[in-house]
């Protein structure tokens, strides 16, 4: 935790209010987000319970599974699921614009210039919170290896006929989300907590409705009494006032509601199979129908509230204005999302179960370099984080006092400007290091020379100044210029080069595909002296 968001957390105990800790918005949002809001039975992972999902806001589709034990009901939630989530999907795979991009060459193994397709938009799926992610990715997991009907006539408990491709795109979901800065699929609680501090703990920051209470109190009350009425207020059955962020339910509504409805269900189907006749059957029928009707209800109960605060919190945070570099990084899940459209297309197989060496090694490189650039855009997109890494001594903001020209002592001098900033912050700068500031939306890098007489830092620039004797207009900061210098870089730094995965070394199980290694003779007593 930075030292502004410590700070923040104090002055919200103090108000009563959640305090700022961002002034733009550092993640994008979809003009037409799907909103996901799923509930799980409790004491079995990944059961389905119910869900709410779609993107009008009015209209959500209510998904429910009268009996989570039943295969064949879950099969039926699943298939529905997919009815919704597919078509939005696939809406954005037709859009295309031609972009250039640089590919290696598999014969000379040199950069080239290719044009490729990217899609214009991609869809961003929206949760209530971090356990709903992780509830993405495990149904993600259970459903693209299942087979249908179509694809295996002999296989036992075929799932319905597009279960299997939803499963590869929520994997794929889940896959962006251990992404820094991805946007295709976030978590509410996630979202707010990075621009809102409370004055409660981070874990308590989970629960949706607490989060908001906080961030949007009622008027008349504090953060924290509209945020302990969120988490502990009951109605007169001893239900919830604001159900949890999901997808975990409430033990008094799983004993006292849900319990039972799931019980009348099952006599009522009981029933159902044991009629003798029409008549019988057609009110058996009806009782059946009766308690679905009441499961259904006692899940949007729990779901609907939840499902207006996720819509509530999109309309917080579209209040604040949208980060400088939002976009280049949405420009990279466009780039994730065309290329799982292309291996679906194509007929790939699904994700794997478990990465080979090389490629868990890439996904971890890749994901550093996102952590690392996703730190440095929210510093140069929002001052308020600025002065956070200003206060680890991470940056310096200072006025420029002095600039003289120098130049190298080459055959062909190039220039190299000294200038003088002088600066009440206390930046960690050692011997010849390196100094940063956004020039143009590109970085200029500078050495540091050392510290004047009256303190000031002394700075040689080193680029950005044009190819001529004289630098670029503009390119050399003048007298009287208040400049902002980062001691970290602002684009990540490629990490080093990984082999090929058919080139796995033997310490990390050899190629992917290789026979087992041949194992010894078994011991026997004969062996034994």
């Amino acid at each position: 935790m930075s030292l502004i968001t410590t700070l923040a957390r104090f002055e919200a105990v103090q108000s009563g209010r959640a305090q700022p800790t961002a002034t733009v918005r550092h993640r994008h949002l979809s003009e037409r987000p799907l909103v996901f809001v799923p509930l799980t039975t409790a004491g079995e992972a990944g059961a389905p319970l119910g869900a709410l999902v779609g993107t009008d806001r009015a209209q959500p589709r209510l998904l429910v599974v009268p009996q989570p034990r039943d295969r064949e009901l879950r099969f039926a939630f699943l298939a529905e699921l997919a009815e919704e989530v597919l078509p939005y999907v696939e809406s954005f795979a037709g859009q295309t614009q031609p972009e250039t991009r640089n590919e290696t060459d598999p014969e000379t193994g040199k950069k080239v210039k290719v044009e490729v397709e990217l899609c214009v938009d991609a869809p961003q799926l929206i949760v209530p919170s971090r356990a709903g992610v992780e509830f993405v990715r495990l149904l993600g997991r259970s459903m693209r290896f299942r087979r249908t009907a179509e694809q295996d006539p002999d296989t036992p408990y075929p799932a319905p006929p597009r279960v299997p491709l939803l499963g590869r795109w929520l994997t794929h979901f889940g896959e962006r989300a251990h992404v820094p800065g991805s946007a295709q699929l976030l978590a509410m609680t996630e979202l707010l907590g990075r621009h809102w501090a409370t004055g409660q703990s981070s874990l308590e920051d989970q629960h949706l409705g607490a989060l908001l209470a906080w961030i949007d109190p009622p008027p008349g009350r504090t953060g924290a009494e509209a945020a302990l009425e969120a988490e502990l207020g009951r109605d007169a059955e001893g239900q919830l006032l604001c159900p949890p962020a999901g997808p975990a339910t409430d033990p008094a509504f799983d004993n006292r509601l849900l319990a039972p409805a799931i019980e009348r269900f099952d006599r009522a189907r009981t029933a159902l199979q044991a009629a003798e006749d029409g008549l019988d059957a057609d009110d058996r029928l009806g009782e059946l129908a009766a308690a679905q009707r009441e499961i259904a209800r006692l899940i949007a109960s729990r779901t609907r509230p939840t499902w207006d605060a996720v819509w509530r919190g999109l309309d917080l945070l579209r209040t604040l204005p949208d980060a400088g570099h939002n976009g280049e990084r949405w420009t990279r899940d466009l780039w994730s999302y065309t290329g799982h459209r292309d291996r679906v297309v194509a007929g790939e197989p699904p994700q794997p179960r478990r990465d080979d060496a090389v490629t868990a090694a890439r996904k971890l490189q890749r994901r550093e370099e996102a952590q690392a650039r996703l730190e440095a855009h929210e510093a140069l997109d929002d001052p308020l984080v600025m002065a956070g890494r200003r206060l680890t001594g991470e940056a310096f903001a200072g006025e420029v006092t002095e600039a003289v020209m120098a130049y190298t002592e080459d055959k062909r001098p190039r220039p190299r400007p000294l200038i003088t900033v002088r600066t009440e912050d206390r930046p960690h700068l050692g011997a010849g290091a390196k100094v940063y500031r956004s020039l143009q939306g590109k970085p200029q890098s500078a050495e540091f020379v050392g510290y004047d007489g009256e303190g000031g830092v002394v700075l040689r620039i080193l680029d950005k100044m044009g190819r001529g004797k004289e630098p670029d207009e503009g390119s050399v900061p003048g007298k009287g210029d208040r400049l902002c210098w980062t001691l970290f870089e602002h684009d990540a730094r490629g990490g080093a080069k990984l082999p090929d995965a058919e080139a796995t070394p033997w310490t990390h199980g050899g190629p992917p595909g290789d026979p087992a290694p041949e194992q010894p003779d078994p011991l026997t007593p004969e062996d034994v002296l």
